[in-house]
C-alpha cells in the first residue's frame, strides 16, 4: 500500500506539499499540483481519513441518535438526513437508544471519540437526566430535533400537533360524522397530548359529545391500534369514525374492523396522522395528516452544518405545519 512518502518521491516534492494538495490548505502551483495528483492516481494512494481529519480538523462525518430506526416515521427522517449527508460528502453514524439513558450516554461518548463534526439527536421524549446529559457535550455542534419539553439546552421543533389533531377531527365533522372515537398515543407524551387536545377542541367547537368509552390510549404501534379498536368495537354503540393519532395505529385499527366483518369506510371511517410512505398502500388508502419528514431532516441537518462552521449559541426554533391528505378511508355522511 502506497504511502504519502511514495507519492512525494514520485512527484519530486516534499510530503508537506502532497498534504497541501490533498487538503487544499495552501496554494500549490498548478503544474506541481498536477504532478502530485498524477502520482496519487498511479500509486492508487488513499490518504488516511483519520490522519487527514487531524490536519484539517474535520472527519466529514455526522452522528445521529434516534429512539428507533425501525419506526417508519423515524426511518423516513433518517433516510432524508442520510441522502443529504451523502450529497454533501458526509458519512452518517446512526445510533439507536430505545430511550435508554445509558445508551444515550454511551453513544454520545463514542461519537465524540470518533471526532464527528456534529450530532443530530432525535428521541421521542426527553427526561431531565437525558437533557442534562446533552448539556455536557456543548463543545460538540449539536441539533436536538424533537418536540420535547422546553429546555435551554435544546432546540425546539414546533410540529403544531394541536393544529393537526384539530384538522383531522374537523375533516371528519365536515363529512357529517358526529360519533367520533380517538385512538391516542400515551397522553403523558407531548406529541400525543397535543393531538388529543386538538381533537377535543374541534369536537367542542362543533358542539359534539365526547364519549369517554371511545377515548383509548396506545403506544403508536399497529398492535396498539388493533387492541384499542377492539375495545371500541366491544361497546354497545359504535362510532361512525375513528381518529388514530398515527398511521401505524390506523393500520391496526383497520385490521380489527375487518376482522369484525365491518368495512372501512362504509361502516367506520378512519383517519390517521404522519402520512408515512406506506399509508397510501393501505386497504383502503389512508386519509391522514401529513408532516414532511424529509423537510424536517434536511432543515435540521442544514442547521447543524451552520453550527459546525459558525458555532452559534442561540437556541433555534424550526416550525412545521401539518396538512390534510385526502384518500379513501373516510366516508361522507352528508
Amino acid at each position: 500500500m502506497a504511502t504519502i512518502k511514495d507519492v512525494a518521491k514520485m512527484a519530486g516534492v516534499s510530503t508537506t506539499t502532497v498534504s497541501h494538495v490533498i487538503n487544499k490548505t495552501r496554494f500549490v502551483a498548478p503544474e506541481t499540483e498536477q504532478q502530485v495528483l498524477q502520482a496519487i492516481k498511479e500509486l492508487k494512494y488513499s490518504p488516511s481519513a483519520v490522519a487527514r481529519s487531524l490536519k484539517v480538523n474535520t472527519t466529514k462525518s455526522i452522528g445521529m441518535i434516534v429512539t428507533s430506526s425501525e419506526t417508519p416515521y423515524f426511518a423516513e427522517i433518517i433516510h432524508a438526513v442520510e441522502e443529504s449527508c451523502y450529497r454533501q460528502g458526509y458519512s452518517l453514524f446512526l445510533c439507536n437508544t430505545q430511550n435508554n439513558i445509558e445508551k444515550i450516554q454511551n453513544h454520545l461518548e463514542m461519537l465524540s471519540k470518533k471526532r464527528v463534526d456534529g450530532i443530530l439527536v432525535m428521541c421521542a421524549e426527553y427526561t431531565t437526566d437525558s437533557l442534562d446529559l446533552l448539556s455536557n457535550f456543548t463543545d460538540l455542534p449539536m441539533v436536538v430535533m424533537d418536540w420535547g419539553p422546553n429546555n435551554q439546552h435544546t432546540d425546539l421543533i414546533k410540529d403544531n400537533s394541536f393544529e393537526g389533531g384539530y384538522l383531522a377531527t374537523e375533516y371528519l365533522i365536515k363529512n357529517g360524522h358526529k360519533d367520533i372515537a380517538i385512538i391516542a398515543g400515551e397522553l403523558s407524551k407531548t406529541t400525543a397530548k397535543t393531538r388529543y387536545e386538538g381533537f377535543l377542541k374541534a369536537m367542542e367547537d362543533a358542539n359534539l359529545p365526547i364519549h369517554k368509552d371511545w377515548i383509548v390510549e396506545g403506544f403508536f404501534e399497529p398492535e396498539d391500534g388493533y387492541e384499542c379498536m377492539n375495545k371500541i368495537l366491544a361497546q354497545d354503540k359504535l362510532p361512525t369514525a375513528v381518529f388514530c393519532c398515527n398511521d401505524l395505529m390506523a393500520l391496526g385499527a383497520i385490521s380489527a374492523i375487518g376482522e369484525k366483518g365491518l368495512r372501512v369506510p362504509e361502516d367506520i371511517s378512519v383517519i390517521g396522522y404522519d402520512n408515512i410512505h406506506a399509508s397510501r398502500f393501505y386497504a383502503p388508502p389512508l386519509t391522514t395528516i401529513h408532516q414532511s419528514k424529509s423537510r424536517l431532516g434536511v432543515k435540521a441537518l442544514n442547521l447543524l452544518f451552520e453550527r459546525i462552521v459558525e458555532q452559534p449559541n442561540q437556541r433555534t426554533v424550526i416550525e412545521m405545519h401539518p396538512e390534510l391528505v385526502i384518500r379513501k378511508s373516510v366516508k361522507s355522511l352528508i
